[in-house]
């Protein structure tokens, strides 16, 4: 049944400040912003929400800055402000190549960075690239704000440590050493949710280089990191080896987009490609 618009509030806030406040004492409410994932909850009667609350117009989440080295992205940064930061192309080509496959461009235009870390699908374009840069996720509520490292996060499928009466405002990344990587693999090159998505750093090989670290959705209930792959690289294990330990990291399964076997195939296939230089992006 497709959802109806009535008996639904929406909320305006005018600051972020205010939206907080919103959320703490007029609670609960949605929070929505690009709405590329919400809107189709709403159209298929699935949204179990009837108020919300319109963060689209808080331009103070859209900044993208360097402080102290760490590269900061605001909550409501679009994929396409993403793909048009020169700050971003230089410090994460990742999360550039990760943005130019979520959607076509109606959709880059709306979707942003935050509600994807929000939705928290295990297939989302964007996750294994902050996964494999070891960001963290800055949340506010009125009372304060605190920062969530990316890898604790997430609490199951589509569950996180969120709680109702806060916000995501930025993501931070740290800058990253070594080659970055990302691979989306779909049943078409655009316009697909990904059947296997992973992002890479290859992590400075050499003497004093940094383990490799190593990103995978939509082989389990959230995005992974691969610390016994990323280990056993590291250790100069064969990509054979490095393969059998991969397969004993991910939980992939049968669904209407694809096997757990191709999904495995496929990961383990990425994994060799990302590993002897070829297919980078």
């Amino acid at each position: 049944m497709l959802g109806s618009v009535a008996n639904r509030q929406l909320l305006e806030p005018r600051s972020l400040r205010d939206a907080l406040r919103m959320l703490d004492a007029e609670g609960p409410l949605v929070p929505m912003a690009g709405c590329t994932d919400l809107y189709v909850a709403l159209n298929f009667g699935t949204l179990p929400g009837t108020r919300f609350l319109n963060l689209w117009g808080l331009d103070e989440l859209r900044r993208i800055a360097v402080r102290d080295g760490v590269l900061s992205i605001g909550a409501l940064c679009t994929y396409t402000g993403i793909i048009r930061s020169r700050i971003v192309q230089t410090r994460v080509p990742m999360l550039v190549a990760a943005a130019r496959e979520v959607g076509g461009v109606q959709i880059q235009n709306r979707g942003t960075i935050g509600g994807n870390v929000a939705n928290a699908s295990p297939a989302g374009d964007t996750l294994p690239v902050l996964a494999a840069a070891d960001a963290t996720v800055v949340v506010r509520s009125a009372t304060g704000e605190r920062r969530v490292p990316f890898a604790e996060f997430y609490t199951g499928y589509r569950t996180s440590v969120l709680a109702a009466n806060e916000l995501i405002v930025s993501v931070e990344i740290p800058r990253i050493r070594g080659r970055q990587w990302f691979c989306k693999v779909g049943t078409r090159a655009a316009q697909a949710i990904s059947k296997v998505v992973m992002a890479a750093v290859d992590g400075a090989r050499g003497p004093g280089g940094d383990a490799p670290r190593i990103a995978v959705g939509s082989v389990a209930p959230t995005v992974v990191r691969l610390p016994s792959t990323e280990a056993a690289l590291a250790s100069g294990a064969s990509i054979d080896d490095a393969h059998r330990v991969l397969l004993d990291e991910i939980a992939p399964i049968d669904d209407v987009r694809s096997t757990a076997e191709y999904r495995r195939r496929v990961a383990a296939n990425l994994l060799a490609s990302f590993w002897s230089g070829h297919g980078r992006r």
